[in-house]
């Protein structure tokens, strides 16, 4: 199988033969190319043309991080799998404002679906959550009233707010509180691990999409603008409940994490390095822990599952097929 390279040190990427050399002051060390899906860079690493070259004939995307947490951007290569009638069918989509409102309803009832999963679990557990899951269950219903991405938007928004605010019952842990969203810079630990676990899954859903015939440019709920990639955030809406968030929870109730793993930096909250290693790691378990798939009757990895909502909207465009968004089921 597969996996993810993380690279926290400075040093040199750099091709060797068929692998994947990373050369530091303290040595060298070689990452065989065929088991590399995606290279993540948080470190100051030197690349060079070469490097980028064997990238796209492997069809690797390469994401890169700044010391703040912050994703800067993502080396994507060229789309080996795009399909010009594909992306001219998600240009369709986007430009009929009916069917754009439509996929992005979706996408936000999703996203609050797997919310209240979420939060069921941790109320059925003596969390006493329950005034929270009935006034997000009633907003929910606002949905399908929404005529604009905007309202849209803004009641996801609110929706998120509430559900937030569960992560103190949830956590009961003094030393990570919630008060209100923040992100540039997160002003306190739980703002922090929010915004790095979402970054993540931000990177991780571009290079599952790059497996599909979808463009990224093209989102609905996110709209297509100056940003680079859209479709990957629409996407990632839908898993942030079930793999951000318990990653976060389950670092944070099994004392994984502690004041020591973070810094101040920016006027705001940053994991550490040390915190940061933490968090992929449980990220990676989550990624690639399976559960059954309730229509294929076998057993499928989170991570597969995001690449299978792209082609869920790939069919949707395609041949029409209704398109339903993933809810977790525990």
């Amino acid at each position: 199988m597969k996996k993810d390279l993380y690279v926290f040190n400075s040093g040199f990427l750099r091709r060797k033969d068929n692998t994947i050399m990373f050369e530091t002051d303290e040595g060298k060390k070689y990452f065989p190319v065929e088991e590399i899906e995606s290279v993540f860079i948080f470190g100051e690493v030197d690349i060079n043309k070469r490097f980028l070259e064997f990238m796209t004939e492997k069809n690797i995307c390469v994401h890169f991080f700044n010391r703040y947490e912050y994703y800067v951007g993502t080396y994507y290569p060229r789309e080996h799998y795009n399909s010009g009638i594909v992306i001219l069918k998600q240009v369709e989509f986007y430009n009929d404002y009916n069917k754009r409102i439509t996929i992005a309803r979706s996408i936000v009832e999703g996203a609050v679906l797997n919310m209240l999963v979420v939060l069921r679990y941790y109320n059925s557990r003596g969390n006493m959550l329950k005034d929270e899951i009935e006034t997000i269950e009633r907003m929910r219903h606002n949905i399908s009233a929404c005529s604009d991405v905007n309202t849209l938007m803004a009641l996801e928004g609110n929706i998120r707010e509430i559900y937030y605010k569960c992560f103190n019952k949830i956590l009961d842990d003094e030393n990570f509180t919630f008060v209100r969203r923040s992100k540039n810079p997160p002003l306190d630990r739980i703002n922090a691990l929010i915004s790095f676990g979402n970054s993540l899954l931000y990177a991780t859903t571009l290079g599952e999409i790059y497996q599909t015939q979808l463009d990224p440019r093209i989102g609905y709920l996110h709209s297509t603008n100056q940003r680079k990639f859209s479709l990957n955030l629409d996407i990632s809406e839908i898993f942030k409940p079930i793999i951000v968030d318990r990653v976060i929870f389950s670092l944070v109730n099994k004392k994984v994490l502690s004041e020591k793993h973070f810094e101040k930096e920016l006027n705001g909250i940053i994991l550490n390095d040390q915190g940061k290693k933490l968090f992929i790691s449980e990220y990676n378990q989550k990624l690639y822990s399976t559960i059954m798939h309730p229509k294929l009757n076998t057993q499928v990895s989170y991570k597969r599952l995001i690449r299978m909502e792209a082609y869920k909207l790939q069919k949707l465009f395609l041949e029409n097929i209704e398109y339903k968004p993933f809810v977790a089921r525990w």
